[in-house]
């Protein structure tokens, strides 16, 4: 199951200095496309009873690069984060999260 493989490497990783370590976590979305995902999405949001169809729309990150040019940002959409820190945050709040502990990653 993906969830386990990704929160036994997430803990694994946690061991290594920082600049060893990978985002894990953005395998769970691998085998998904950008519209199954915001199709899900949309799925959780909209309460039972709703009879309006609920769509989620997120801007594409090549038309994100190519509206903010300057700013490159992009890490809370791609996952691609710009320091080492950052994929040792991203991993350890997977492992908390994982394990019912409601402590911040940083």
């Amino acid at each position: 199951h993906i969830i386990e493989e990704v929160y036994q490497q997430c803990k694994a990783s946690l061991e290594l200095p920082k600049e060893e370590i990978i985002n894990y976590v953005k395998d769970i979305y691998k085998p998904f496309t950008p519209q199954e995902i915001s199709d899900q999405i949309a799925k959780i949001i909209t309460p039972p009873d709703t009879v309006a169809e609920v769509e989620v729309i997120y801007q594409s990150l090549e038309n994100l690069h190519e509206a903010c040019p300057a700013h490159l940002g992009d890490w809370y959409f791609s996952g691609d984060y710009p320091t080492p820190g950052g994929n040792k945050v991203v991993n350890k709040a997977f492992v908390n999260w994982k394990e019912g502990n409601n402590q911040r990653a940083y």
